[in-house]
């Protein structure tokens, strides 16, 4: 079994903890009313969007998602959440450096021995969901369940999905397709981003992801029968069919939409295999980005 496969079935037990643990983060985590924005590179970019549309549409503030390195320094915020498994990724360091004393700063991270526990001014390490993979899995779901749980928003359901998700055999034709799409609407639009990245990481796959009203707009014209479009999610009226007159496999969600994400890193390592690839070494890509260039 390779370390993705051994993180991504422990998903389940991470998810129970996590919300367990998220009332002792009161003061760590964002208050109702406070001006927030969450950022992250790579998967906890995505995971960032997810947050941040789930606290704004829950009524609980103003919420913006940013990559790192895109940050509007020109705006203001109450507090600024970080995203970082590994504690060391040089965008995030930077910017925590650069609000340092101005913007009350939470970093979200695995690992308690890293430059991050002293950049940022509150911390929630959650070491039991830490990884060995390069490519994430438990580790941003985790810290997702930990902010959903937060919000209020952590159903009883997703533990009890995420099983069936791991459980149940991926559709049938779906690992011998050619291209993946995901799709979402609101909060799962980043985890249908999410999606896509697993796929390029894992299993080198031509792989997209829309929110799901734009997929119309341009991207369903590429859609042939070699092509799986997946849904994240509630898809709108019609869309199904829309694609099913494509010729492609629709796949719709049955399960809570971080559950879906389960299923979809299930496949990027099923595609991966059977491909004769490692999932675990991705090509180019290491477990954190450390730059020597220090962006500007």
């Amino acid at each position: 079994m390779t370390h993705v496969e051994d993180e991504l079935i422990s998903q389940p037990e991470c998810w129970t903890r996590a919300a367990s643990e998220a009332a002792g983060y009161g003061e760590e985590l964002p208050a109702a009313g406070e001006r927030v924005a969450i950022v992250g590179c790579g998967t906890s970019y995505f995971m960032a969007q997810a947050a941040a549309a789930l606290r704004e549409d829950s009524g609980q503030g103003e919420t913006d998602a940013f990559a790192a390195s895109e940050f509007p320094y020109g705006r203001g915020y109450d507090r600024v959440v970080a995203l970082t498994r590994s504690g060391t990724t040089t965008e995030v360091l930077d910017l925590l450096g650069r609000l340092k004393g101005r913007t009350r700063t939470t970093a979200i991270t695995a690992d308690p021995d890293t430059p991050v526990m002293t950049a940022a001014d509150e911390l929630a390490v959650l070491d039991f969901a830490d990884e060995r993979s390069v490519v994430q899995t438990r580790f941003a779901t985790t810290a997702l369940t930990l902010l959903r749980a937060h919000l209020g928003l952590h159903p009883d359901t997703a533990v009890t999905d995420a099983r069936t998700a791991l459980a149940e055999p991926l559709p049938e034709g779906l690992v011998e397709c050619a291209q993946f799409t995901f799709l979402g609407r609101g909060w799962t639009v980043g985890l249908a981003s999410e999606a896509g990245l697993k796929m390029r990481e894992a299993s080198l796959s031509w792989a997209e992801a829309y929110p799901a009203m734009e997929y119309r707009h341009g991207p369903i014209s590429v859609t042939t029968g070699g092509t799986a479009t997946w849904m994240i999610g509630d898809a709108p009226d019609g869309l199904a069919e829309q694609v099913r007159g494509t010729g492609a496999l629709w796949i719709a969600a049955t399960l809570d939409p971080l559950a879906e994400l389960v299923r979809a890193q299930r496949l990027a390592v099923a595609v991966a295999a059977s491909r004769g690839l490692d999932p675990d070494s991705p090509r180019h890509l290491t477990r954190s980005v450390i730059l020597t260039h220090r962006p500007r």
